[in-house]
């Protein structure tokens, strides 16, 4: 008679490890790691399921707080990487921790591949609007004008709305959220580590070194939040006595409830096939220096990068059989010399 072993559940402590957490007093990335931390348990399954890869940044220290598999990888390679060990290994839950200069500029390409790919990653980016290891130059994410030590008159660079750049992506599942807003933070990490394929999330992170305040005008406000639920009227405020219209031109609008009428307003669909309206709401806000939306902007399903390749595998054995490593090796485009 076999009898089956039952896991035990995991908790918050199982999943914190022995490293002393080396992160600046009163930074964001606290806030994230315990969240997360409290998060993944919810999850079910064994730690030695989970990997934890990163890259180079203040976020990429992250591997080392997690008591589970991790790789601190190299400058802006953390998806391919992890693409690697998810298709690979399937059976693995691969998060991807990373920040908008490791995400944005060296790894840009990394990770709009990843993204289009759908490989089932679930990718957490820091987003503070800085590079804070190197000690504070511009990043891919910092608005036009910012002075910083690198650019000591100020960035000429057009920023990235990392949101938009996901969706052009056409990544399927993207979302938003805030490192101090612990239950809407939970509840999108949450949703996206079971979602199947790539999910970006997007987590303004202050920096209270190097560019303190960033995210003031959202951070702790939520009148300024515009909180996306699906299926409901987009409305924010302090009473909901603001809303998000589809104007006659076309263009998405941010109006007053009373004077319009809540049919006016444009009921949230982050399971429509097409991204475009996701990404019109993406541009409601290009900084966070007023009303901004948060929550799930897409959340649907397409085939799994990982999936179609063993598929792909499957049916190559089916039709040809296991094939023949030393034949292979040595066939006709090899030669000896």
């Amino acid at each position: 008679m076999s009898q089956t072993t039952e896991l035990p559940t995991l908790t918050k402590k199982d999943l914190t490890s022995d490293q002393e957490v080396r992160w600046c007093p009163g930074c964001g990335d606290y806030a994230i790691l315990s969240t997360v931390q409290s998060v993944v348990p919810e999850l079910g399954g064994p730690r030695e399921d989970l990997v934890f890869v990163s890259g180079i940044g203040c976020s990429s220290r992250f591997p080392y707080y997690m008591d589970t598999y991790g790789v601190h990888s190299i400058h802006g390679r953390a998806p391919a990487i992890a693409s690697g060990i998810s298709a690979s290994r399937p059976d693995l839950k691969v998060f991807v921790m990373t920040g908008d200069g490791d995400a944005l500029s060296i790894g840009g390409n990394h990770l709009i591949h990843a993204l289009r790919r759908n490989v089932n990653l679930t990718i957490v980016m820091f987003n503070n609007q800085i590079y804070g290891l190197t000690k504070g130059q511009y990043s891919p994410t910092s608005e036009l004008g910012k002075i910083t030590k690198s650019t000591p008159a100020g960035s000429v660079d057009h920023p990235f709305n990392p949101v938009s750049v996901a969706l052009g992506a056409e990544a399927s599942f993207v979302a938003r959220s805030i490192d101090n807003e612990r239950a809407h933070l939970s509840e999108v990490l949450r949703r996206a580590a079971e979602h199947e394929g790539t999910a970006f999330v997007e987590v303004y992170q202050n920096c209270n070194i190097f560019n303190d305040g960033a995210f003031d005008a959202v951070r702790g406000n939520k009148e300024q939040q515009i909180r996306l639920e699906h299926g409901e009227p987009i409305r924010f405020g302090a009473d909901g006595e603001r809303g998000v219209a589809l104007a006659g031109t076309g263009e998405l609008t941010l109006v007053d409830v009373a004077a319009v009428g809540e049919d006016a307003l444009l009921v949230h669909d982050a399971h429509r096939e097409d991204p475009g309206l996701a990404f019109m709401l993406s541009r409601l806000a290009h900084t966070p220096t007023g009303p901004t939306p948060i929550g799930i902007f897409r959340e649907v399903s397409r085939p799994v990068y990982g999936q179609a390749l063993q598929a792909q595998i499957d049916d190559a054995i089916a039709r040809r059989g296991p094939g023949d490593l030393a034949e292979l090796i040595t066939g006709r485009d090899s030669w000896e010399v």
